[in-house]
């Protein structure tokens, strides 16, 4: 889910705060600390267990993050934000980087002037129904009633929907996903639309959940990944090259459990020179030649990550699907390590 902000209130941030984007790495550094904004509360991706420990996609990013600069995955404090406060909070250095299921689009790179590493996550927008309602299909919803988030992109893209396909629906507006889900589980609506990852996800919390069905139409992209803030390039680079060693640790068959082995040497040179053997890629950086290695030592590769936190034998049930590695017919196309 996406909520629309204005350049305006992300400036304003910024300068209220006197933060200078220059030199995050050297901050996280000096502090011991990694600043990491999330969502409060969604399963598979960020959520705190009742012990209060995060899990999640998008937490085992930042913990790498954390391993590869500070050399401790547990070096990271998570910062919940919502949809209207996590771009405020990255613009105003409060977070050092933002791991929050947020969707790539022109807008928040060029004109909210953010830098995304990556996308960790090719989404879509989906619809719930209650399986009682007997919709197979999204254009079976003609006259039903939508529980909304206002001022949301998704919204947008609903109206859009409808219009496309000549069809009407009632919007049931509400102000946040809690509230969706509430008026949703009471009968207020019909149906819910989100994204599909985010949809699952909260089908998982149902006490239920085989009674609610996401149809399969997806209606929009949304590629999901890690931002910085624009102007430090090398904080930037820190972030992208991160995401990409997870991604091509899988490729390379390095795991959590071989990695610290395999560092000591393989016939693979991509695989040497990710791990620190051969050449100086964590020097480029700025950091040591071992950086990609404790990265993935420490939360597992991309195909790990995703296993544990949102694959099929979790409560949330994905498949990998365009989520696979390109090797296997999916997106995931790590860049070349050289």
């Amino acid at each position: 889910m996406k909520l629309t902000i204005t350049l305006a209130a992300v400036a304003a941030a910024t300068l209220t705060s006197g933060i200078a984007s220059a030199g995050t790495m050297a901050d996280v550094q000096a502090r011991g600390k990694l600043n990491c904004g999330v969502t409060g509360g969604q399963a598979g991706f960020s959520a705190p267990d009742a012990s209060g420990t995060w899990h999640g996609m998008d937490v085992d990013y930042c913990r790498a993050v954390a391993a590869a600069v500070l050399k401790d995955p547990n070096a990271v404090t998570f910062v919940p934000t919502t949809g209207q406060t996590r771009f405020t909070a990255l613009a105003s250095g409060e977070i050092d980087i933002l791991s929050r299921t947020t969707t790539w689009t022109f807008s928040r790179d060029v004109d909210l002037k953010f830098t995304f590493a990556g996308v960790n996550y090719y989404d879509g927008q989906a619809f719930m129904v209650p399986k009682s309602l007997g919709a197979k299909s999204a254009k079976d919803l003609d006259g039903a009633t939508v529980c909304i988030q206002t001022g949301t992109t998704t919204e947008l893209n609903l109206a859009e929907y409808f219009r496309r396909n000549n069809m009407k629906y009632e919007p049931v507006p509400v102000e946040s996903s809690a509230d969706v889900e509430q008026k949703y589980l009471a009968g207020a609506c019909d149906v819910i639309t989100s994204d599909g990852s985010d949809l699952a996800s909260t089908r998982s919390s149902f006490k239920d959940p085989q009674d609610h069905i996401i149809l399969p139409e997806i209606i929009s992209k949304e590629p999901l990944g890690p931002l910085v803030r624009q102007g430090d390039e090398q904080w930037a680079d820190v972030a992208r090259w991160t995401l990409n060693a997870l991604m091509a640790a899988e490729e390379l068959g390095i795991t959590a459990p071989n990695a610290e082995k395999l560092s000591e040497g393989t016939d693979n040179p991509e695989a040497n020179r990710l791990l620190g053997k051969e050449d100086k890629l964590g020097e480029m950086l700025g950091l040591d030649p071992a950086w990609a290695k404790r990265a993935t030592a420490s939360v597992g590769n991309y195909g790990e990550i995703f296993a544990r936190n949102l694959g099929d034998k979790t409560p949330i049930g994905l498949a990998r699907g365009q989520n696979a590695l390109w090797t296997q017919g999916g997106l995931m196309y790590p860049l070349p390590f050289r």
